[in-house]
């Protein structure tokens, strides 16, 4: 066998080494890659699930999770059964512990309250509540207008004051009260979670008119509010005319009379006197 022959047969012996080399990376990172990933089965709603509603089996069912599992998800069923949704959960939504009340303490609005807070019910209309923007998880500031005690018939008139912000919506809908003849009427009513001290004021505030203002609920911002009177709404208007300023004149001066003077000389030493005119005197 001749020398060139050996050589390119070395060469192709090496570059189908290389090749071979080559393929076999490439088909290892795929069955590699081809491994099926480790899931976790963790509970989530079988359908959309509503606030305040107490879950039941037929509320829930179960899905796989690829990858880590979400911070405090459910894993067993048992452990959401009878417990309280204190935020809506959609369907095929993971059940997370954060998203429920806690065991035994029941659903309705009452398990949606935190420890210290209180809800306390304000009685509105469809423009009070914002023409029906107010919902759930929204946040609100209060207003007031009437007249303040002891200032009836003042010249403020009836006065407006921001009283809370930045005050979460729990709950907004319909409830039945009665009117002055007994008859049950429907009433819009929102609830708003405040702490103790916030509720005293908006009982107060009950007797009086109450206006919610909607706010983004990034801004949490509670910045110092003037009290605004009905007077100051027409401070800016047109004036009342102004009577005119009478300049007194000045009397005229008098003119000067007229005089003459006469030197007197006395030997060394010499004077001058001076004489108003004859024409001047009266």
């Amino acid at each position: 066998m001749n020398r060139r022959l050996l050589t390119i047969l070395l060469v192709a012996f090496v570059i189908a080494s290389g090749c071979t080399f080559l393929v076999y990376r490439i088909l290892g990172k795929i069955v590699v890659s081809s491994k099926p990933v480790s899931t976790t089965k963790v509970v989530a709603a079988a359908a959309d699930i509503k606030l305040g509603t107490v879950l039941t089996s037929s509320d829930l069912t179960t899905t796989e999770i690829a990858g880590t599992v979400p911070k405090g998800a459910i894993l067993n069923v048992n452990e959401a059964i009878g417990r309280g949704v204190i935020s809506d959960i959609y369907q095929g939504e993971p059940i997370l512990d954060s998203r429920l009340a806690a065991p035994g303490s029941g659903g309705g609005l009452a398990a949606t309250i935190p420890d210290g807070m209180r809800a306390c019910a304000v009685k509105v209309d469809d423009v009070v509540g914002v023409a029906g923007f107010v919902t759930p998880g929204m946040r609100v500031d209060v207003l007031v207008s009437g007249t303040p005690p002891g200032q009836a018939g003042g010249s403020a008139g009836t006065m407006t004051k921001t009283i809370l912000q930045n005050i979460a919506v729990l709950s907004a809908g319909t409830d039945i009260q009665k009117d002055a003849e007994g008859k049950p009427q429907q009433v819009q009513v929102v609830n708003l979670l405040v702490t103790p001290d916030q509720a005293e004021t908006l009982s107060l505030a009950s007797q009086l008119k109450i206006q919610l203002v909607l706010r983004n609920p990034l801004d949490t911002k509670v910045a110092p509010v003037a009290t605004t009177a009905m007077g100051e709404l027409f401070a800016g208007g047109p004036s009342a005319p102004q009577p005119k300023r009478v300049v007194a004149a000045k009397p005229a001066p008098k003119p000067a009379t007229p005089t003459y003077s006469i030197q007197v000389i006395n030997g060394a030493n010499s004077t001058e006197e001076k004489f108003n005119s004859p024409e001047g005197q009266h």
